[in-house]
């Protein structure tokens, strides 16, 4: 119970800060608005519970055999977020269907691929859940919990992005270059040697 505070708290940090999936969540309301980037959401939201799952499935398997595996994990999801950020400095195309535009699919790969996500889940359980019980029960309820906690965070970026789109829609081409510039810092924060 004394622990359940500072879970809160590492979720809630987890979560808010910039990532992948949240400048997604943010460039897709600032390029095509609130409803495609709802439709982005599900599928954030979707990757965020399958991630969870497998989290604790391979946590309560593997546990601490698991971190030799996170370096690959890592190139794997930075190598992803430099494509999304390559794209999202493509303009948009204006006939047929935008390969870039937001869409449930796009959002399901962004967190199958966000090592981000990844990381923090098995933190969370190896952390928070293992030092105290062995329990697959209480993984999986800590797991359960998890995907309510970066997707939430996800949706106060894409209103954040819905709410600025109009203000910053003379801006674009900066905007995108921005937008494109910080997933490029996620991607080489994932793999700079700490």
């Amino acid at each position: 119970m004394a622990l359940i505070p500072s879970f809160l708290l590492y979720c809630y940090v987890s979560a808010i800060t910039p990532g992948p999936a949240n400048l997604c969540s943010l460039s897709a309301a600032l390029r095509y608005g609130r409803g495609p980037a709802l439709r982005q959401w599900r599928g954030l939201f979707s990757g965020f519970f399958i991630v969870s799952m497998v989290s604790v499935a391979v946590t309560y398997l593997l546990g601490a055999v698991l971190d030799r595996y996170v370096g690959v994990l890592s190139w794997v999801g930075a190598a992803y977020i430099l494509w999304m950020a390559w794209h999202m400095l493509r303009p948009a195309k204006s006939g047929g269907r935008d390969p870039a535009a937001p869409s449930f699919r796009t959002g399901l790969l962004v967190q199958l691929t966000n090592v981000k996500i990844m990381v923090f889940c098995m933190t969370a359980l190896a952390s928070y859940v293992l030092p105290h019980t062995h329990s697959f029960w209480r993984l999986l309820a800590v797991g359960l919990f998890l995907p309510f906690t970066g997707p939430v965070a996800n949706l106060v970026w894409l209103f954040a992005g819905a709410s600025l789109q109009k203000l910053l829609t003379d801006h674009r081409r900066a905007v995108d270059i921005t937008m494109a510039a910080a997933l490029a810092l996620c991607a080489v924060s994932l793999v700079w040697p700490r």
